[in-house]
């Protein structure tokens, strides 16, 4: 277990860059409740000063939203490695989906990108949830929701963590990573709140 947690930790940490990349510009969107476009802060019923509070919200969320994660994937794999052994049938299924994955791995190295269907897909979902997520504790769902993000290096961590062999295992796991990968977000958080302070 200790290796397991060490191992996502450190892919947290080493993934800094990469998390800064991808996911820096949503999360300040996220934590600042401005409107796609720009424009005004949204005055939040009183938390228009209190941006640090929507940030500290947000990574608990995340953090809870991956550990929540983690232990799904630990048990969804348990019990299909269960079901694979006891039926045949579900080895060519478990086997095409592995296919299937790394298709899709390939497609995106090969592309240097997301498909733009998915873009746009993200894009739609995000028009429809900005309202949520300005609204008081938003920010909380919002981070519990950041698990569902289509994240090469998030799903390669859910794998490490699919291998603990127990729900509190994989949690462990998953939330060891998103402590790491926080270390890389908060700090450029904090300097984007002291170059756009709100107060």
């Amino acid at each position: 277990l200790f290796s397991l947690v060490w191992t996502a930790l450190i892919m947290g940490l080493v993934g800094g860059p990469h998390c800064l990349a991808m996911c820096a510009a949503p999360c300040s969107v996220v934590t600042a409740a401005r409107p796609a476009g720009g424009g005004q802060v949204i005055a939040m019923h009183g938390l228009r000063s209190r941006q640090w509070l929507r940030a500290s919200l947000f990574h608990l969320g995340r953090v809870a939203g991956y550990a929540l994660l983690g232990g799904v994937a630990a048990v969804a794999m348990e019990s299909l490695a269960w079901l694979t052994s006891q039926t045949t049938a579900l080895q060519r299924l478990w086997t095409l989906m592995h296919v299937a994955v790394m298709a899709w791995g390939l497609a995106m190295v090969v592309q240097a990108r997301q498909p733009a269907w998915l873009e746009q897909a993200g894009r739609s979902v995000w028009t429809r949830v900005q309202p949520w997520v300005v609204a008081p504790g938003g920010s909380l769902a919002a981070g519990l929701a950041w698990a569902l993000m289509p994240c090469g290096l998030l799903y390669s961590a859910v794998l490490v963590a699919a291998l603990s062999g127990g729900v509190w295992q994989g949690a462990l796991s998953m939330a060891a990573f998103a402590v790491g990968a926080l270390l890389a977000l908060s700090g450029a958080l904090m300097q984007a709140l002291l170059k756009n302070p709100l107060a």
